[in-house]
């Protein structure tokens, strides 16, 4: 091979000698050969892939930028470089007489011009490539081609200078054209074409038109550091995201494969259970031939389906314990796998790589040890090996960052990609389902567990490369010392089952864990829906002790975890000491001859500290593995539980009658007791259609059936048309009047006017600051009962349904304006009237205008006619028309037209928030009508004192102790390496093997090997110290944070979303509790050690002291310049999950309505929007975390090449233990410094979590509960009133609400309280309970000042039935009685007292009986029987009705109205009043108006004085009833 290269050259190809003196350099056969190939041959592999881009059939027309042409010309001068090269050699063959040219003075220049010509059309190729701005492979070509050629530049110029004249001139003179064209080339390859489609985006994001060198060294990004560093970023700031990274992209790739895989699981699962009910499938009874009863089909296939699902649930525990889980499973992970195979690929090939370069490091640092060692070497070979560690450790730094940037992302869009499939499965779930999937569970999937998905996805590739790298240490470690290795290996396999066994335990615990975070989310997002209730009925310290005990549980579970990480930690960090020290001690053992010297000590050291990396990093991704099994099985569990029915209700538009159910059973879940039975119906187009019955006879259930929304056991459905759904409870959106009107809908003014006005809302307009532009709050807080179900029912109107399914619309709203709606929108005259419309209600009133009645007894259909039939009939039903038409015509009889107001007995709950825009009970703002104020993001450097807070938190004694304990741990690490520096002096001492005492031996072994352990102990010991203080801080942030939270006043939930309260409780306290107790453990331990590789560099080097300082100087400044940007990104990204949780949270409390209208692809748009906002900011953190680490890299590169550097300087003056020593930890310096800097940024911005719980633990608090001055344990014993004065307002900047109430009100007297939208009801009412505090003036009780005493003990004393009733998650009798004061006997007769004994007699769990959340297995009657049987309970002599019997039937209303006039006989009642005939038998009426008390007399005085009440009755229909009768 060598001689035909030879001839091929025409001279020696290879000569040694060459490098055997002090000016080194190559051959002219290697510099005309294997320097010309290497290029030409990257550049013509490369070209494949540009070249595809030509053979597009409709490339982009792009113009020719000036760029371009100069490129094309420099390539294009190149080629007839080239030419006339080949043009020179073949003229002086054919013209001269001389010796004929060598074979490659053809060939080079041949391949020349046909490689020149590929990079002309390789330019081409990239400029039609969409959105391409320059090539890499383009760019690398030009730089290798430019790093050759500097050999032949170099030995031409010496050659030229040593003859004193130039020898071949053309050649020469082509040769150095050709090279500052190929430098001008470089140069211009690292510009950026970007062209004109791509500068507009460019603004948008920089990446785009970033090129290829740009894009490696992440500078692109320098714009946004730099105004980071000038001022704090705020989300506008933040760049758009590349169109792959999207959320939309990411989730419809991953739910098209997530499709498929989860079919296939429910094909194994489905074959799996087939093959076990073979296996225990009884043998038929012969006896038996399933038809000896006479029980119908439907109810054998009814019970047997319970029968299977009980049993079923009874084999779920016993499945999982055999590893066979009853639902699909092991899908999951094959489907993000697949889903994101290119980027598994691309970092896997760039990860290996970066391993494969770290082990050439040791490499050349044992050349370097050798080269200190032979003084006869030449110097430029020191030179070389310094030059070759700089070169290799910033290519390995380049690999590194690539990997770790598309490892990030990855991790950034698998968590993307559960959230929204989290969101997207939550609006298809079937009703089963849902109450099987709590919020607080959806929540945490969304939260903890997609978290947990992206931080194993983060380092994924470690499950290959950490083994990799042990085994290529391993086997480097063999090549320096031999079979002693296999010592080290057994140590490492020894380690495996340990390991085993504790992941397994981890398991466990993490579990138990997960369980209990679930429970804790779950009950709080109960506690922050119902807080109201909670503060009324002074339940706040019973609720916040249950999830305290939830808490402890969780933090036990905690402990545990962080026991085994600790033991973990000891093991794996003595597992480096423990091999190292087998290895050496077995090496010097076996063999006298077996010296350690410096170059075999500390090339396997550095292979050891390479090793130390892998098995450090297996115990956090094994622990993070196990956390990871857990998420999927929940997810896993939950992603594939049962879908809506969509084919449940048929859409056949053939079929005469618009609803049509034939003989339908109905049930809620698949096992469940049928709720409506044998339910056959025909409703044709344009019919107004009644649904009436008792409280609980299944007339929501009906129209959810007709809704599918629930579980169809026989028979069919068919709805023709679009749907429009008013739920009985209704549904308002955290958006602005308008919006929650149009639900999406196109603007349309004049219709919206119309609707508007049929919906009674004017007046209401004339109130809000913003009118239709007013915010709503969230669940809408700022509106009352009535008003919110008039605008859902707008929102129904405006959207011009077929089909409108109304369920008890107007029982939250006043008899009179129910009366207006039903004439103007749902009756026979109204805008609804050429629609179908069925309507639940308890309104009697109504009925004789419907087309037809459906009856509903106990979910069966028992009559269905006109009124006129009904009426004829002479049945129940008209037996109880016959007794309450009576009284509900006295309520209603009137003229719509005397309705000016239209609002009489509705009011605000927070009357004066939005009176008008001076006075808007919110947090300030610009905007008008905006109640809901952005979350206000802290900006600039964390506070030390936040710092000092976790400390403090933590207890000094255990923070000062666990960095006592690692400081002690370096110091044993400096001792350690020193020791073995002077032990390989040894080899010096004694150069034969046998003249090495063994005494000297064996003490070498025994203090290198206890400086080892002791350092695993130490490790230990600090990891449990500071285990136990992150537990404690834990536990007092939590605590702090739920205790102030419960504390907080009603104005703070009332312009504070859930979402963003929930987000603490779920993000920032998992920050707390999991992310910053191991961020700090690793600044700690990486602080310390990089003080102690610098310690150890200047104790070698000292002149190293001079290198070190502006480095440091240099990192100091860049750090600071980065951490401006990293930690308000942190911030940013922090802040903008809160939005995607409060929309999933209002998404989900409204999936009825949401699916009824059709409209889930417009939230899952929305839930695009919002997690884009926070991929925005995770993607800019990931960003900015490469940003500064490729730069930090350079630095620790420039400390090796420095210390390396100095090696061969003072080669002569230092030995090579030394020098060995400080090069080896030299080459970790980078890793150390990488990970500290990205501790610290991480640390900084974990930080930011104490820093939000610390706000939210510091929110201003209501007064005390509990004061000094205690009231009588029987006060109030006469319940006597007296208001004196009283002014109130929501803040010290707002205006009155209350205007100077001054009146008595006696003992045991029954006042009823009216007033006009805004009067002041509801607020008079809140000062009562001190939901709002006295600005001047005072209430008396008893004589005694309210405001001097307690909350609870005020409150406890005073009784409310709300108008919503709210019930918890938890038994019927935590929900009657949660502090557990009154026995089974007394709850049982309040319920008797509540008319639901029979009722709760009949469930088979009785009082124990589980309430689903938010009580959803009860209908709305039967909640607000359960909040009077609350009230009966408490029976105080103060009682205040807030339309307590909206939502039940009339017979209902009667029973309730006896039972509380005769309970509460003795008691002081005060009512407000929605519909005026509740109050007309009071002792008293106060008018309100303005805040101020207009009329306060018996209701005869002032009907008799005309004035105010008189008003509102004669508006009521009251006076024409009377006047009638």
């Amino acid at each position: 091979m060598s001689i035909t290269l030879d001839e091929f050259c025409g001279s020696t190809f290879w000569n040694a000698s060459f490098l055997d003196r002090p000016d080194p350099d190559l051959p002219v056969c290697v510099e005309r050969t294997v320097l010309v190939w290497v290029p030409l041959g990257f550049l013509w592999l490369c070209s494949p892939w540009n070249m595809a881009n030509l053979f597009r059939r409709t490339p982009p027309r792009t113009p020719l930028s000036k760029l371009y042409i100069c490129k094309q010309i420099i390539v294009f001068l190149l080629l007839l470089t080239a030419i006339s090269e080949l043009v020179t050699t073949f003229v002086e063959d054919h013209a001269t007489l001389k010796e004929k040219n060598p074979a490659v003075l053809y060939v080079n220049p041949s391949v020349s011009v046909v490689s020149w010509t590929l990079v002309l059309v390789l330019q081409e190729a990239v400029k039609q490539t969409e959105r391409a701005v320059n090539s890499g492979s383009l760019f690398l070509f030009w730089l290798l081609k430019v790093i050759c050629e500097i050999f032949p530049f170099q030995t031409m110029l010496r050659e030229a200078l040593r003859q004193g004249e130039v020898a071949d001139g053309p050649r020469f003179y082509l040769f150095y054209l050709a090279y500052g064209l190929q430098l001008t080339a470089l140069v211009l390859s690292a510009i950026a074409d970007v062209p004109p489609d791509v500068q507009h985006m460019t603004k948008r994001n920089p990446e785009v038109g970033a090129s290829f060198l740009s894009r490696i060294t992440f500078h692109w990004f320098t714009r946004m550091v730099i105004k980071g560093s000038k001022g704090p970023l705020v989300q506008e700031d933040m760049w758009e995201l590349n169109e792959k990274d999207t959320s939309r992209y990411i989730s419809q790739e991953f739910e098209e494969i997530m499709g498929r895989e989860l079919r296939k699981a429910c094909g194994r699962l489905e074959k799996w259970q087939n093959e076990k009910n073979k296996k225990s499938r009884p043998k038929p009874d012969p006896d038996q031939n399933g038809m000896t009863t006479g029980i119908s089909q439907d109810v054998l296939v009814m019970v047997e389906r319970r029968e299977q699902e009980h049993q079923r649930k009874n084999e779920v525990e016993k499945n999982e314990e055999d590893g066979h889980p009853n639902y699909p499973h092991s899908w999951l992970m094959l489907s993000i796998a697949k889903t994101f195979k290119w980027v598994l690929i691309e970092s896997a090939f760039f990860k290996l790589l970066q391993d494969l370069l770290a082990f050439v490091s040791p490499q050349l640092l044992k050349l370097l040890i050798g080269f200190t060692q032979d003084k006869t070497m030449y110097a430029w070979w020191g030179y070389l090996y310094a030059s070759l560690l700089l070169v290799v450790a910033g290519i390995q730094s380049v690999f590194l960052q690539q990997f770790t940037q598309r490892c990030f992302k990855l991790g950034m869009s698998v968590h993307a990609a559960i959230i929204a499939a989290v969101y997207k499965k939550a609006l298809s779930l079937s009703s089963g389902a849902r109450r099987e999937s709590t919020i607080g569970q959806m929540v945490t999937l969304m939260s903890a567990d997609a978290q947990c998905f992206q931080e194993v996805t983060n380092f994924i590739h470690l499950l290959w490369s950490c083994p990799l790298q042990i085994a290529m240490a391993t086997m480097f470690l063999w090549v320096e010392l031999g079979p002693s290795v296999l010592a080290g290996l057994l140590v490492m396999v020894l380690m495996v089952p340990i390991n085993g066994l504790l992941a397994t335990r981890a398991k466990s615990f993490q579990a138990k864990s997960m369980m209990h975070k679930d429970k804790r989310m779950k009950m709080l997002n109960e506690t922050l829906c119902g807080i109201k209730i909670l503060k009324l009925y002074t339940w706040e310290s019973s609720f916040e002790s249950q999830l305290q005990d939830i808490r402890e549980q969780e933090l036990k579970a905690m402990r545990k975890s962080a026991y085994m990480t600790s033991v973990s930690t000891f093991i794996f960090f003595c597992a480096p000491a423990f091999v190292s020290l087998a290895t050496f001690a077995v090496f010097v053992s076996v063999s006298p001859d077996n010296i350690l010297d410096a170059g075999k000590a500390f090339t396997s050291i550095s292979l050891f500290n390479l090793l130390r990396a892998p098995l450090e990093r297996l115990p956090q991704l094994i622990s993070a593995m196990v956390q990871m099994t857990v998420s999927n099985r929940r997810l896993e569990r939950f992603l594939s539980r049962d879908d809506l029915d969509e084919v449940g209700v048929h859409q056949d538009s053939s079929r005469t009658a618009i609803v049509s159910v034939t003989d339908g059973v109905f049930a809620w879940e698949t096992s469940g007791e049928p709720v409506l039975k044998n339910v056959s119906l025909d409703v044709n187009p344009g019919r107004l259609v009644a649904v009436v019955g008792a409280v609980g006879s299944g007339k929501s259930s009906l129209i959810s059936a007709l809704l599918g929304e629930m579980h169809s056991l026989s028979g069919s459905i068919n709805v023709k048309g679009s749907v429009a759904y008013v739920p009985q409870q209704a549904w308002i959106q955290n958006a602005t009047l308008k919006d929650n009107i149009l639900f999406g809908s196109g603007l349309d003014e004049q219709k919206l006017q119309k609707v508007v006005e049929a919906c009674a809302l004017e007046p209401d307009l004339e109130l809000l600051p913003g009118g239709l532009e007013t915010e709503i709050g969230e669940k809408g807080t700022n509106l009352s009962g009535g008003q919110k179900q008039r605008v859902s029912l707008a929102r129904a109107v405006y959207s011009a349904a077929d089909l409108y399914l109304l369920d008890d619309p107007l029982s939250a709203v006043d008899s009179h304006v129910g009366k207006h709606l039903f004439e103007r929108v749902i009756g026979p005259k109204g805008l609804l009237k050429e629609k179908t419309r069925i309507l639940v209600t308890h309104g009697i009133s109504f009925l004789p205008y419907m087309d037809e009645i459906i009856v509903l007894v106990d979910g069966v259909v028992s009559e269905v006619g006109s009124y006129s039939s009904l009426r004829a009939s002479k049945g129940a039903f008209s037996e109880f028309l016959d007794t309450y038409a009576e009284e509900e015509n006295r309520e209603t009889l009137g003229h719509s037209d005397m309705l000016q107001s239209r609002l009489e007995g509705e009011d605000h709950p927070v009357d004066s928030i939005l009176k008008n825009p001076g006075q808007s009970h919110v947090c300030s703002s610009n905007r008008v009508g905006q109640l809901i104020e952005k979350e206000s993001v802290q900006t600039g450097q964390v506070k030390f004192s936040v710092y000092l807070q976790y400390l403090r938190a933590m207890g000094w004694d255990y923070a000062t102790m666990f960095v006592v304990v690692y400081f002690i741990q370096n110091v044993a690490f400096i001792g350690q390496n020193l020791w073995l520096s002077d032990w390989t002096n040894d080899a010096v001492k004694y150069p034969n093997g046998s003249t090495y005492p063994a005494h000297i031996r064996d003490m070498r072994i025994g203090v290198f090997g206890a400086l080892g352990v002791m350092q695993g102990f130490l490790v230990f010991l600090g990891t449990v110290l500071l285990a136990e203080g992150a537990i404690r801080a834990s536990r007092s942030f939590h605590t702090r944070l739920l205790s102030n939270i419960l504390r907080a006043p009603m104005l703070f939930f009332d312009t504070t979303p859930s979402g963003r309260v929930v987000n603490r409780f779920a993000k920032d306290i998992f920050t707390v509790d999991e992310l910053i107790p191991t961020t700090l453990r690793m600044v700690i331990l990486k602080l310390l050690e990089l003080m102690a590789t610098l310690v150890i560099i200047c104790l070698a080097v000292p002149l190293f002291i001079v290198v070190v300082i502006p480095i440091i100087a240099i990192y100091h400044f860049v750090m600071r310049f980065y951490l401006a940007t990293s930690r308000q990104l942190r911030r940013l990204d922090s802040v903008s999950l809160s939005p995607i949780y409060s929309h999933f949270g209002e998404t989900v409390s409204g999936l009825s309505v949401i699916r009824a209208y059709g409209h889930q692809e417009r939230f899952l748009e929305r839930n695009r929007i919002t997690i884009d906002d926070n991929l925005k900011c995770t993607r800019s953190l990931i960003v900015s975390n490469r940003w500064m680490a490729i730069r930090l890299e350079f630095l620790g590169n420039l400390v090796v090449f420095f210390s390396a550097l100095s090696a061969v300087l003072y080669r002569d003056s230092m030995d090579s233990g030394l020098i060995g020593l400080s090069v080896s930890y030299a080459l970790n310096v980078t890793l150390t410094l990488n990970t500290l800097v990205r501790m610290t940024s991480m640390l900084e911005t974990h930080i930011v979590s104490v820093e939000r719980v610390k706000e939210y633990a510091e929110i201003p608090n209501e007064a005390p509960w509990i004061t000094e001055e205690r009231p009588p344990d029987d006060w109030p014993a006469m319940g006597r009133l007296r208001f004196e004065e009283y002014k109130a307002r929501y803040r010290p900047e707002l205006e009155l609400v209350l205007h100077g109430i001054t009146c008595d009100i006696k003992s045991s007297e029954k006042i009823g309280i009216v007033g006009r939208t805004g009067a002041g009801k509801s607020s008079l009412t809140n000062c009562l309970f001190r939901i709002i505090e006295a600005s001047e003036g005072r209430i008396l009780i008893d004589g005694v000042d309210i405001a001097s005493l307690g909350l609870h003990d005020l409150r406890s004393r005073l009784t409310i039935i709300p108008q919503d009733p709210v019930l918890f998650s938890g038994t019927l009798r935590m929900n009657l009685d949660p502090f557990e004061k009154f026995g089974d006997e007394e709850v049982w007769r309040v319920l008797e007292l509540a008319h639901l004994k029979d009722y709760v007699g009949s469930l088979p769990a009785g009082l124990q009986h589980e309430v689903s959340e938010g009580g959803e297995n009860l209908s709305v009657g039967q909640r607000q029987l359960l909040c009077l049987a609350r009230a009966l309970l408490r029976k105080s002599r103060i009682l205040i009705l807030d339309e307590a019997t909206a939502a039940v039937d009339l017979e209902t209303d009667n029973l309730i109205q006896d039972t509380i006039r005769r309970e509460f006989a003795h008691c002081t009642v005060l009512t407000i009043a929605h519909r005026l005939h509740t109050i007309m038998d009071s002792s008293r009426v106060m008018v309100l108006d303005a805040g101020k008390i207009v009329e306060f007399d018996s209701p005869a005085t002032l009907l008799q004085q005309q004035k105010h009440f008189f008003a509102l009755a004669r508006e009521a229909g009251i006076i024409a009833g009377m006047t009638a009768l």
